[in-house]
């Protein structure tokens, strides 16, 4: 039965899931372009973890930062390379839409990036309502990220 769960991300396969997601990052864009956590970040106060997993195996992860009290961000959605296509990633969406809905969220973020790799990400999130918006937050204009956000129904 697949769960989505409260996660740690210093636990050994979660650990393991976000190396390969940094490494992904870091080959697709530049340094200084990568805004993908580790998980010394993703223990941080206002960041809150979910891992997706079917009879204790790990399928995918993501995270929900806050913003301000009424947005959220969307971090380190990865899924295993093993269960890609599988809707996992759409199943960890909807739970972090849904989250940020119950903590009273009006609005949803993103960054992603450009790169032809990422064309299924950008494909999920459009599914879902998710649009082309300016940076937030501290970001800043950059060729090799992609911002997206969501108005939420509250």
């Amino acid at each position: 039965m697949v769960q989505i769960e409260l996660e740690a991300p210093a636990r050994e396969d979660v650990y393991e899931l976000l190396g390969e997601h940094l490494k992904d990052m870091h080959a697709q864009s530049p340094a200084e372009s990568v805004h993908a956590l580790d998980t010394e970040s993703l223990s941080a106060p206002g960041i809150t973890l979910w891992s997706v997993r079917d009879a204790g195996i790990l399928l995918g992860c993501g995270a929900l930062k806050e913003l301000s009290p009424d947005a959220g961000e969307i971090k380190s959605m990865r899924t295993a390379t093993a269960v890609r296509g599988r809707g996992v990633g759409a199943r960890m969406l909807v739970h972090l839409m849904e989250t940020a809905t119950r903590r009273g969220y009006v609005r949803l973020c993103l960054e992603t990036g450009t790169e032809d790799f990422f064309a299924p990400a950008h494909r999920l999130y459009k599914k879902h309502g998710f649009r082309d918006c300016p940076p937030f937050g501290d970001y800043r204009p950059d060729p090799h990220s992609l911002f997206m956000a969501l108005d939420l129904q509250v």
